[in-house]
Formats: structure tokens, C-alpha cells, sequence
């Protein structure tokens, strides 16, 4: 994560059901739902005009270190997360072994 980033806090919107962080302004966020023990992260989304600054992987990584310090698994449904810990291998540890793409990872 660019060090720009790091101290931007993430937000976790239960309301909306949404992992966020602001930057200049706008809103980037991973929605989520969870099941127990197991936070599926369905879908990420950064404003176009923020695009090619790292932002998504930035909050996909608080996203990721926010599931890991509650102690839960993930189910990396959104394609970007799912890319994202396939980059980053240590991250598989978080993903619960009954994710039907756990093979690829």
C-alpha cells in the first residue's frame, strides 16, 4: 500500500453493508455480508476519477486486515479481492477452505 494511504481510516458501514474509505472527497468501498464467521466481500468500487492511484488495492488490504483482526474468514466472491489475494499468497490464509474457488488461490 502506497504510504499516502496509511492513514486513511477504513469505516466499516453496517448500514449500508460496506467496507469504505474517503479519499478527496469520494467514497471507495468493498460491500459485504457476513455469515458467521465468514465475511463474504461481494463487490469493490472506486469513483473513475480516482482511478490508477491504488486505491482499490489499498482498501482492499484494510478491508482484509480488518476481517483478519475480528478473527474471521473471508470469501473473496469479488473478482478484484479475489485477484488481490492471488497476488498476494499469504493473504490465502484468511480464506475460508469451503470457498469453492480455494483450489486457484
Amino acid at each position: 500500500m502506497r504510504e499516502d494511504f496509511t492513514n486513511i481510516p477504513l469505516y466499516k458501514n453496517e448500514e449500508k453493508k460496506r467496507f469504505e474509505i474517503e479519499i478527496d472527497g469520494s467514497i471507495a468501498f468493498v460491500t459485504y455480508k457476513e455469515i458467521d464467521n465468514q465475511v463474504a466481500l461481494v463487490h469493490t468500487e472506486v469513483e473513475p476519477a480516482l482511478s490508477g492511484r491504488g486505491i482499490a488495492g489499498a482498501l482492499v488490504e484494510k478491508t482484509l486486515q480488518y476481517i483478519e483482526d475480528h478473527h474471521k474468514t473471508v470469501l473473496p466472491f469479488c473478482s478484484y479481492v479475489l485477484a488481490y489475494i492471488q497476488k498476494h499468497p499469504e493473504k490465502k490464509r484468511m480464506v475460508d477452505p469451503s470457498f469453492k474457488d480455494y483450489h486457484t488461490l
